[in-house]
């Protein structure tokens, strides 16, 4: 099996094997045109030695190509093609004219090729190689040891000093040629050997740069004048959801919707903005809050060429500082309803006692007598409220243990509160699953569920169905959850009413105080869970708590 370094050394010397083919039959051609048009030119005798020169450059051929086979060894097959090249080109010389024949210029490609092939020093190993046979050739021909096989009619007329300098000159030739093709191959090598440094530099100044372009936290997305996507690195991906390939190539608005407004209101009269801007984009099906800094992306001549688009998902982040700025409203409500409740549920106590001796002592009757059990029912209202202000402010109680929800949701369903307050139409359907244990105080937990079911049972008047589901989930960080989901298919709620449901003191009803789901939430979030609500208009309500299974990590 050849590895790819070989196949790449022995390429240029199988070209160099078919050029020599080639060349040699351009010779045979002009050969064989010679003896038909012009029989009495050349002696039978040199048309025949061509024809045995071509054909045994033909089977060396041949010869060559097994070599290259047999031998790994490239520069020794170039030194065996080049040495027998050279003696070819030698008894071609001498049988089409000897000194005078005009294929000696043959031996300066072969000296050429030696130098391509094997560098400065095997080039002046063939130009010494081919001043050797040239020069025994003409003076072998110049003392009559040889005669030149030219034509029956040639007779040698050259004197001493002309055969000399016609060997100083192809000597001369074949050294300047070697001399000359070494400089340029060693330059060229050189040249070569800096634009591959450079190239691997450059190659690693690219790996570098997407290395680094790939590793920021935030999304990296170049644009284009025509407002075509050409970058998208990994952070913008995991952002958008969309891979690079669906995204080159895509106008920024396929990929994020209403993209090109935001960027032109930001830009209106300021030009390209620095400065951090956001936008509320659609992505997977869910709102996505993006900031976002914009910079012109300019070629070497600075002119513009698009744009570069840094941008960060601030989802999260905006939605922690609602819940920041929402925790710290309820905690100064929660200590404002403390105050309140303390300073309250004093003259609440003393102006009960006081009203129940009244009574006692003065033994009113008819009218007095109901006044004084209005008083006393009002001021029962007013310690209820106190006691919810109570709540509110401290929900947390230490007292929590493993707590079975099917057994709260079979009291509640089956106690007498929900039948005073169900009307005798209402359909209740139960998917509870087999483990119902979250972990927290039981009687928090039953007062949540408790009234949950009481908001959806008075969304009902006039019956309905009521749907209660139990399934185990995963919450943040991995923790095991269990979803609580109670649907109703009741009067469902504003939307106006739905960002303001859990807040305190806000409420729809007429004689509702507004701290019960205030206080529902709190519990929630004292066990480390969450509620939220889905709801249309005349189409009912879905709340879906979320409480953890087992003891929170360092509780």
């Amino acid at each position: 099996m050849k590895s790819k370094q070989q196949v790449q050394n022995w390429l240029p010397v199988q070209r160099l094997m078919l050029l020599r083919v080639v060349v040699v039959s351009f010779l045979l051609g002009i050969a064989a045109l010679i003896q038909f048009r012009l029989p009495y030119s050349l002696s039978a005798s040199s048309i025949h030695s061509i024809y045995i020169i071509t054909g045994l450059t033909y089977l060396l051929s041949i010869c060559y190509v097994l070599l290259l086979k047999l031998t790994k060894n490239v520069s020794l097959n170039v030194y065996i093609q080049s040495t027998l090249d050279v003696f070819i080109i030698t008894l071609l010389v001498y049988c089409t004219g000897g000194v005078e024949s005009v294929y000696s210029s043959l031996y300066t490609l072969v000296v050429i090729y030696s130098v391509l092939f094997l560098g400065r020093k095997g080039g002046m190993f063939v130009a010494s190689a081919s001043s050797i046979l040239y020069g025994l050739l003409a003076d072998f021909e110049f003392y009559g040891v040889i005669t030149p096989l030219y034509s029956a009619t040639y007779q040698y007329t050259l004197e001493g000093g002309q055969v000399i300098l016609r060997i100083c000159i192809h000597i001369a030739s074949f050294y300047i040629v070697a001399s000359l093709a070494s400089f340029l191959v060693e330059r060229e090598i050189r040249t070569q050997n800096l634009l591959s440094e450079k190239e691997s530099a450059f190659d690693q100044l690219d790996i570098l740069h997407k290395s680094i372009i790939e590793s920021v936290g935030s999304g990296i997305m170049t644009v284009d004048l025509a407002g075509r996507v050409k970058t998208f690195n990994r952070a913008a991906e995991s952002i958008s959801g969309i891979k690079p390939k669906d995204a080159i190539n895509r106008n920024v608005d396929h990929v994020f919707p209403g993209f090109s407004r935001a960027v032109e209101r930001a830009e209106k009269g300021n030009g390209l903005p620095t400065r951090r801007r956001e936008i509320e984009v659609p992505l997977n099906n869910n709102d996505k809050i993006l900031g976002f800094s914009i910079y012109p992306l300019i070629d070497q001549e600075e002119n513009g060429i698009g744009r570069i688009f840094i941008f960060q998902d601030l989802t999260s982040f905006k939605e922690m500082e609602v819940e920041i700025e929402k925790n710290r409203r309820l905690a100064l409500m929660g200590e404002m309803s403390a105050i309140l409740a303390h300073e309250l549920r004093t003259p609440l106590s003393s102006m009960g006692g006081s009203i129940k001796l009244l009574m006692e002592d003065l033994h009113l009757g008819g009218s007095d007598r109901r006044l004084m059990e209005i008083i006393l029912k009002g001021r029962d209202q007013m310690e209820c409220l106190v006691k919810e202000f109570l709540i509110f402010a401290r929900p947390d109680n230490p007292d929590r243990s493993n707590a079975d929800l099917n057994e709260i949701f079979t009291d509640i369903l089956e106690g007498p509160d929900f039948y005073s307050n169900a009307n005798e139409n209402i359909e209740v359907i139960r998917k509870l699953s087999a483990n119902g244990d979250v972990y927290g105080n039981g009687m928090q937990i039953r007062q949540v569920l408790w009234n949950v079911i009481l908001n959806s049972l008075q969304a009902m008047p006039d019956g309905g169905r009521l749907e209660i589901e139990t399934k185990s989930g995963t919450g943040r960080q991995g923790r095991k959850n269990l979803i609580i989901s109670i649907s109703d298919n009741g009067l469902g709620i504003e939307k106006k009413d739905m960002d303001r449901m859990l807040e305190p003191f806000y409420t729809t009803k007429e004689k509702g105080t507004g701290l019960g789901l205030a206080i529902v939430n709190r519990i929630i979030e004292s066990h480390g869970g969450k509620i939220h609500f889905e709801s249309k208009p005349a189409m009912g309500t879905r709340c879906i708590i979320a409480l953890p299974v087992s003891r929170p990590e360092g509780e």
